[in-house]
């Protein structure tokens, strides 16, 4: 991933000459990660953004954002507000084919759905979780090795049939395979199979920041259970809608789906 540093600088006042610095850059399924002076106060548009009492803070494009969005920053030192524009830049995305699921996977029975509809909402309390502490700021690396099957933001043909964008990275990697912590974090949700995505763990990176590991043969983990990056949390394999064992690594800031795959470099060769 390329990365800019962005400082707005201020000569002669109250605060920090240089206020503000953002890594990363304004793409679609891209993070940025900020650090003002303690106190300071961000918003993304109109949404409050978290700040550690560091003055760490993180802000997320989905995949289909487009336009400009308005980062403001307010110093309550001088009362001051700073406004600048971030234009959010477009990306191509990849046609996905995948044959041989289960119809019901594809196509779920009324009470699959009911039973769809109810772990949806276990997912997104768990995703709910907004701790201060910016776990995220330590980086990221790859959870897993292996062969990468499928990419963030692909549009899935699922059987011949058309459906949701694919928000994932996938490694594929024999079952059983070893599956580690990306960064530090808490785990909030550890589900030994729900109906998609089968074995299922949500780690909480602060902020609102979130990943998620997906269709795992046996979790190692529990929830409200705090890990470094490395400790190993779950093994792979093929539950819910998978056609082979894989890991589907996918993040979350806030209600945006992000790309994994721009916070970690190549994937290390063995």
């Amino acid at each position: 991933m390329r990365v800019i540093f962005i400082l707005l600088c201020t000569l002669g006042m109250a605060i920090p000459a240089c206020a503000l610095e953002l890594q990363g850059e304004p793409v679609q399924g891209g993070l940025m990660f900020g650090q003002v002076p303690p106190g300071t106060e961000v918003r993304l548009d109109l949404q409050q953004v978290i700040v550690s009492d560091d003055g760490r803070f993180v802000i997320g494009f989905g995949r289909d954002e487009t336009g400009s969005r308005s980062l403001s920053v307010h110093y309550p030192a001088d009362n001051r507000t700073e406004v600048r524009t971030l234009q959010v830049m477009p990306r191509e995305y990849d046609i996905e084919h995948v044959d041989g699921l289960p119809p019901r996977t594809v196509t779920p029975d009324p009470e699959a759905a009911e039973r769809i509809r109810e772990e949806r909402h276990l997912v997104a309390n768990a995703k709910a979780r907004r701790a201060r502490q910016a776990d995220y700021a330590a980086g990221f690396e790859w959870p897993a090795h292996g062969r990468i099957s499928g990419v963030y933001g692909s549009q899935r043909i699922l059987n011949g049939e058309p459906r949701s964008p694919h928000y994932g990275v996938d490694v594929a990697a024999p079952t059983g395979t070893l599956v580690m912590a990306p960064a530090p974090g808490t785990i909030t949700l550890a589900h030994p199979d729900l109906y998609f995505s089968g074995g299922t763990i949500i780690l909480d990176h602060g902020h609102g920041l979130s990943s998620s590991f997906l269709h795992l043969s046996e979790i190692l983990v529990e929830v409200g259970q705090q890990v470094k990056t490395g400790d190993p949390i779950a093994r792979i394999g093929m539950t819910g809608r998978a056609t082979g064992p894989h890991l589907d690594w996918r993040m979350s800031w806030l209600n945006r789906r992000v790309d994994p795959q721009l916070l970690v470099g190549p994937m290390p060769q063995p």
